[in-house]
């Protein structure tokens, strides 16, 4: 940490590097400090202040660049003809025009930043916007800190300007890391992808930490001088950046997904370590108002949520009898595969594929245990043109793939029958936390619901479903079915289910199936389309699994105006997608002459 308060009111005209003298005027008997420690004290408490800065223009840029593909979305829906012909029935394509000069900019972003990938083994894929974001945080923070260190006799990297000066500038982002971490905040709604830059942001100020303490002034000098500094001064410095450390090794993607249990609980005690011991560390420098407003920013996170509990579930806090009219009915559908649903409270609304908390007391181990998943079903349909039993209309539904932990021990309950007793707490954003058919079957119902309203135009969707077996089209054959029968005439829908039962056993990462079966060696269940699913000549069954890359370049060869691609399913299908739509299939020279507008947003399997 800094070595105490000084005053920068010290004159710098001598170039000597003695130290504190006393003052020659007055007999005061005040004291000044060196021009070095006096520069490096200005530097070290201007710089985190200049880093802000930079995040802060950095957040505002980031905004304005979603905030503009925004606008030009809306522009374009104006500028969209009012046409029942299906896609790419528009002669209009082919001509180049100046009014599709912001469309084109916009998607030759979005091919750049999100469908430019850096591929890392078979199992991991950042796209060129989160290279970016964390080459850019990591030379931010690592320029501030080496630059100007040289001292006033000419020594270059003088250990004292830049050594101390790593933990001010890590301790003053920890709020922005924290901020990132939650789920109520306000930098989440210019920017998305939060918890990969939740974690980058971390790592590197992990890095910016073991700078600090391989400082051998602080470690080695000042541990040997235990009356400058409290006793608890090289401890706690010591159990917060190993707590840290710890984290971010426990925080790597095996890991998160074959022990995510144990990551969560080890999470939120080694981040405790890591800000209480931080916050006595830097107080002791007088620093601790760079780490305490951390804690408010969890305090306030938390406040949040206890008041969405209350509001979502405030009949459970009543002795009103429909609470066990909200408990969850669990259903195993297969030994790897769940289905949950619960009664909608009145005041309870979502979008399609938003992501609600699930709070299961008698089954999770931990009182305030909470787990993510995406709400399979969608509210706003008339539940009385659908009749009485239409699962995913109106009521809360969440496909659940069984995995180690909770999962498992929810599974074991729904082999008996029981209800379970749980809480719903909605959350602000999407994350993908289910199969690959929970993202995009609310998305389906979505889109047919709002065209019934008046609130799309969207003419034709392609429903893709890549599963093991084709008994399991039976999960959601009902809600399929009901989709075609109230199909306007102006939407076109096709749905296309592949099954992979055949192939060769490939792992999770590569596999294209649906992720229900990836943990199993087989499944046992056989059987047929269910008949009525089958009749309809919209739904065509297909044995392997889908090229996505020529289906996808067909649909854009023939489409003009908007058109949105929704993926969720494993590395192997997110890849092929981004590279289908990249140039020159959906570059701006096809779009400056009335080719798609492509959107595509992708979910992967995986936790958060």
């Amino acid at each position: 940490m800094l070595d105490g308060a000084a005053s920068a009111s010290a004159t710098t005209t001598s170039a000597s590097h003695s130290s504190t003298a006393s003052s020659s005027g007055g007999g005061s008997g005040q004291k000044t400090v060196s021009p070095d420690k006096a520069l490096r004290l200005a530097r070290a408490k201007g710089y985190p202040r200049e880093v802000w800065y930079f995040v802060a223009c950095f957040i505002f840029l980031v905004s304005l660049f979603q905030f503009g593909s925004w606008v030009v979305n809306k522009l374009s829906k104006r500028r969209a003809r009012k046409t029942d012909t299906e896609a790419g029935a528009d002669t209009s394509r082919g001509r180049f025009s100046v009014r599709n000069i912001p469309v084109a900019m916009v998607n030759a972003y979005r091919v750049i930043a999100f469908r430019l990938t850096l591929n890392i083994g078979s199992s991991y894929t950042l796209n060129m916007a989160e290279v970016f974001v964390s080459c850019a945080y990591f030379a931010a923070l690592f320029i501030w800190e080496f630059i100007n260190t040289t001292d006033l006799e000419g020594m270059k990297c003088d250990l004292s300007y830049w050594g101390n000066r790593a933990a001010t500038i890590a301790s003053a982002q920890l709020p922005l890391v924290t901020a990132l971490g939650t789920k109520n905040n306000a930098v989440s709604c210019g920017t998305s992808q939060l918890n990969y830059v939740h974690r980058m942001t971390a790592r590197v100020i992990c890095a910016l930490l073991w700078v600090h303490a391989g400082n051998k002034e602080t470690i080695l000098l000042r541990s040997l001088n235990w009356d400058r500094q409290p006793s608890y001064f090289i401890p706690a410095g010591l159990a917060a950046i190993i707590a840290l450390t710890v984290l971010c090794i426990l925080s790597i993607r095996p890991v998160r997904n074959n022990a995510y249990e144990f990551f969560f609980v080890t999470h939120f005690l080694m981040i405790g370590v890591f800000l209480i011991g931080g916050y006595f560390h830097a107080d002791v420098e007088e620093l601790g108002a760079y780490i305490w407003p951390s804690f408010l920013v969890w305090a306030l996170d938390r406040f949040i949520r206890v008041v969405r509990v209350i509001w979502a579930n405030h009949l459970y806090f009543s002795w009103s009898g429909k609470r066990a009219h909200l408990d969850a009915d669990v259903e195993l559908l297969s030994p790897h595969f769940l289905r949950v649903r619960i009664a909608r409270p009145a005041h309870f609304h979502w979008s399609p594929a938003q992501t609600a908390y699930l709070v299961m007391p008698t089954v999770s181990r931990l009182p305030t245990e909470s787990h993510p998943f995406t709400i399979a079903s969608i509210e706003g349909q008339d539940t009385k043109v659908l009749g009485e039993d239409a699962p995913y209309w109106n009521e809360l539904v969440f496909l659940i793939n069984v995995r180690d932990g909770f999962t498992k021990r929810l599974a074991k309950v729904a082999e008996t029958g029981k209800k379970v007793k749980s809480r719903t707490v909605p959350t602000t954003g999407r994350c993908q936390c289910g199969s690959g058919v929970t993202f995009t079957l609310p998305t389906l119902l979505g889109i047919v619901n709002d065209v019934r309203a008046g609130k799309s135009r969207c003419t034709k969707v392609v429903f893709i479903w890549a599963i093991r077996d084709q008994s399991h089209s039976e999960w959601i054959s009902k809600a399929l079915k009901q989709v075609l029968e109230l199909t306007p005439p102006s939407l076109k829908i096709f749905i296309q289910i592949y099954v992979t039962a055949g192939e060769p056993p490939v792992t999770s990462e590569k596999a294209y199936d649906d992720d229900s079966v990836h943990n199993s060696s087989g499944s046992e269940d056989k059987g047929t389309p269910a008949a009525s699913l089958s009749d309809f000549t919209a739904v065509s069954f297909n044995t392997g699994r889908p090229d996505l890359r020529a289906i996808l370049r067909d649909e854009v060869a023939v489409t003009t105006g908007r058109m949105s691609v929704t993926v969720c399913g494993s590395q192997a299908i997110a890849r092929d997608c981004r590279a289908a739509l990249r140039f020159p299939v959906s570059g701006p020279s096809e779009t400056l002459k009335g080719g798609a507008d492509v959107i595509l947003h992708v979910e992967s399997f995986g936790y958060a």
